[in-house]
């Protein structure tokens, strides 16, 4: 019996001694975790400073804002729900800066910008956005240019601050009833593993998943699809909150659909689903078909909205048209803009 409870004896202190190394090594780990995030965070703002400048908002928040360019209409760039900020439009912005003032930003909490303690809403979006133009020293008329949620931040900043806006470009936008009106082919929802991810973005395990995670798009620089990646654990949890507030937004933007006799052109990307993301909406290719048929008809409501609106379809082009297209969204820009000047809203 003696023998026997000796080496029970010594079973319980392996299984100590197991679990102690076992809990001092996951410590450990995740202490390099934490560590190596902190080493990307300070390594992304040494070798990806900030393009433009950063806008002070008052209690020390920053907003940034790149400007470029001079004449007017200014126009100003919204990115869609992306981690993206102001590099969404590095394939276009440089065109147009060459032919009248251009701004891109980055949305609170993306990319270089502070975020912000107030709750996510269209409306606080376009108030941080005309905070930070005024601040800068900018000043409309204004040229709106917004894809996918960015477009109802636009008509979002136009609802409020319509004196300023001369005219809207609408990038494969979102529609305020894209849910209702989809939701018999496909529900939109963020998979646990993603929140976990995110959840865990002070660990640097986003930072070693971004190369994967986020790859160079098309019209994208090494250097810009970098500086992203660079960003991505502080701008997921963003996109994140962003994401889950998208169905109380859509409705908030929805109660606005009359941009008057504004100059307006609408993009749609029609290219058909590929076979990732059909595999990742869980839609077959026929639904596929009947869902980009929906969103073209979407599209054509909402170029509805201005009795000078107008719909254009682009066959070849994915939802994210300024990268797969970017002489597109470059031509519907410049042609509001010449809209503008002809009206007596701007000068070159």
């Amino acid at each position: 019996m003696a023998a026997v409870k000796s080496l029970s004896n010594k079973s319980v202190v392996v299984v100590m001694r197991i679990v102690l190394w076992s809990s001092a090594l996951l410590a450990l780990v995740i202490l390099a975790g934490a560590v190596y995030e902190q080493i990307g965070r300070y390594r992304a703002q040494r070798d990806f400073p900030a393009p433009g400048k950063m806008v002070d908002l008052g209690g020390g928040r920053r907003i940034q804002l790149d400007c470029r360019g001079f004449g007017s209409p200014t126009v100003v760039f919204e990115a869609g729900l992306s981690v993206d900020g102001s590099l969404s439009w590095s394939a276009v912005q440089p065109a147009i800066a060459a032919r009248t003032r251009a701004c891109a930003y980055s949305r609170a909490g993306l990319m270089w910008s502070d975020p912000s303690s107030a709750p996510i809403s269209a409306k606080q979006v376009a108030a941080d956005l005309h905070e930070a133009l005024a601040r800068a020293g900018e000043h409309g008329p204004y040229v709106l240019v917004g894809q996918s949620l960015g477009g109802l931040f636009a008509t979002t900043f136009t609802r409020y601050f319509g004196d300023e806006v001369a005219g809207l470009v609408l990038v494969d936008p979102s529609h305020p009833d894209q849910v209702a009106r989809v939701a018999a082919y496909m529900t939109e929802t963020r998979s646990l593993r993603s929140r976990v991810a995110v959840s865990l973005a002070w660990s640097g395990l986003l930072r070693a998943m971004a190369p994967r995670l986020l790859r160079r798009a098309p019209n994208q620089s090494e250097h810009d699809a970098r500086a992203v990646r660079a960003y991505a654990p502080k701008s997921m949890v963003t996109q994140m909150a962003e994401s889950d507030a998208t169905d109380a937004m859509l409705a908030e933007a929805g109660a606005f659909r009359d941009l008057g006799c504004r100059p307006l052109v609408v993009l749609t990307a029609m290219a058909p689903y590929t076979e990732a993301e059909l595999g990742g909406m869980k839609i077959t290719p026929a639904q596929g078909r009947e869902v980009l048929a929906i969103w073209q008809r979407l599209h054509a409501e909402e170029a509805a909205w201005s009795s000078r609106g107008r719909h254009l379809s682009l066959p070849k082009s994915s939802h994210d048209i300024q990268f797969d297209d970017p002489a597109a969204v470059i031509d519907a820009v410049l042609s509001v803009v010449e809209t503008v000047r002809t009206d007596g809203g701007g000068q070159p």
